[in-house]
């Protein structure tokens, strides 16, 4: 008896070690990149997912790239994965999405973004839904918004003076949310029984957490508070079936005039999961991006000096000095443009099997010192000629090819107007108190907390003067 279960327990030990080293070891009809496949079925998965609040490129990512090279493989949760952090390999990704590479994202992340939201879809589809948010975000719609954005940017920062110290994270996210949402679907907090806004707080907390749906964890809350906004949104796109709105302000109204059509290729759950994700990624880009600019200008007084300068040229030849910003002042703010550049930055020898999946890591591209000298220095000066252009080889802040954001220029908008009604208007001073996590070239704002006041000179007056006046940095 004991001789088979000994035979038994070697066979057992034999297939689960033949196992093994298959899935380190998988089949392929060319040469794989070089890396580790990790345990079966887990993979790297704790390592990927570990915390980082650095500016560097992700540990995970980093530490392989000088172990193994720009490409890798590795795998999460059961599913072998090729990481390009390689900028040729990512654009031709990008550019042959459709063809050779298809979108896609794991089922955890579908659960959370939706089934049918924009990004998982393809083809036609994923066409006439883009086409449909470029009525909303095209550049005759944001010439439309150019004076609202102005008005909410000054409003929020007035208030923000009367306030005393602000966290800025906080403030920034309400302040982007509350016109994002309006411009969307019509939201006014003030207005609504329910705050939209927090829900999403609920939901940001786990977007990159371990994909565990049991009640108490991170993931599970933000599933939660995933339910919790498409309800709302379910609700209002329900009150505005009821009560239409004779002329187009918003989404919602673009959405009901397109299920009007008989032949629409367009349901109501693609519609809401679409919602969510624009909602979720206008307002978390840009909130983000204005939280770091104020950081970043704080700590390099010779931006806040130029930004200030180009900002202060164009009140300056404006005949008129209470009329508000035209499209074409927008247009030339050059140096406002590579600085937004700058907050955003924050090889073929390899096979890649058929249903691998190909995770492009940007961050690395952004962070590469042989694409970019010193990558953690703060320069926004090496953006010099590049303009508004929205993606190349070694930039694609927004994506790129087909999946390239629509939201970009909204996003761009949105910050370029706030900074300049915050460097004409204002000035501002950290407050001791909250922390701030330490990286080479770079400091990440947390708990970044500041005091506005109102600048108290005359535009006739050499704004190199006022720069003087700032109050030195704690």
């Amino acid at each position: 008896m004991w001789q088979f279960s000994l035979y038994v327990l070697a066979l057992a030990v034999a297939s689960i070690t033949h196992l093994v080293y298959r899935w380190r070891n998988p089949k392929c009809s060319g040469k794989l990149p070089p890396g580790s496949m990790g345990w079966p079925l887990l993979g790297e998965t704790l390592q990927f997912f570990a915390p980082n609040r650095t500016w560097d490129i992700p540990p995970f990512v980093k530490e392989r790239m000088t172990r193994y090279g720009s490409i890798f493989r590795t795998s999460f949760v059961g599913l072998p994965v090729i990481v390009s952090t390689d900028p040729d390999l990512n654009h031709m990704v990008f550019q042959q999405e459709g063809q050779l590479f298809q979108s896609w994202y794991p089922y955890s992340l579908r659960q959370i973004y939706g089934k049918q939201n924009a990004s998982t879809l393809h083809g036609y589809l994923h066409k006439h839904l883009k086409n449909m948010m470029l009525n909303l975000f095209g550049h005759g719609s944001l010439k439309n918004m150019l004076s609202d954005i102005e008005s909410v940017a000054t409003r929020n920062i007035e208030m923000w003076v009367g306030q005393g110290t602000v966290e800025l994270k906080d403030a920034t996210a309400d302040m982007v949310f509350g016109l994002t949402a309006k411009k969307l679907i019509s939201y006014d907090l003030e207005k609504s029984s329910e705050n939209l806004r927090e829900n999403f707080d609920a939901f940001l907390e786990g977007l990159l957490s371990v994909p565990v749906a049991i009640p108490g964890t991170t993931y599970y809350k933000c599933l939660q508070g995933r339910k919790k906004v498409m309800r709302i949104l379910k609700n209002m796109l329900e009150e505005r079936k009821q009560k239409p709105s004779k002329v187009k302000v918003d989404f919602f109204d673009h959405v009901l005039e397109e299920l009007k059509h008989a032949n629409t290729i367009l349901t109501e759950e693609i519609a809401l999961d679409l919602m969510f994700v624009l909602l979720f990624t206008s307002f978390e880009t840009a909130a983000m991006g204005l939280l770091v600019a104020i950081k970043l200008l704080t700590d390099n007084p010779r931006a806040l000096k130029e930004l200030t300068e180009e900002h202060e040229k164009i009140l300056k030849e404006r005949e008129n000095l209470e009329a508000g910003l035209t499209w074409e002042e927008y247009k030339s703010m050059t140096f406002t443009f590579q600085y937004i550049h700058m907050e955003m930055v924050f090889d073929a020898d390899y096979t890649i099997p058929s249903g691998w999946v190909v995770m492009v890591s940007l961050p690395a591209v952004h962070l590469d010192p042989v694409n970019y000298k010193d990558p953690l220095d703060f320069n926004p000066w090496r953006w010099e000629g590049m303009g508004m252009k929205g993606a190349s080889k070694n930039f694609m802040a927004f994506g790129g090819g087909q999946r390239f954001c629509v939201g970009a220029d909204f996003a761009r908008l949105q910050m370029a107007v706030f900074l300049h009604c915050l460097v004409t208007k204002y000035r501002w001073q950290p407050i001791k108190g909250g922390e701030t996590l330490r990286t080479p070239g770079l400091q990440f704002p947390n708990g970044f907390h500041v005091k506005f006041f109102k600048k108290d000179y005359k535009m006739n007056q050499d704004p190199k003067s006022e720069l003087a006046n700032y109050p030195k940095q704690i």
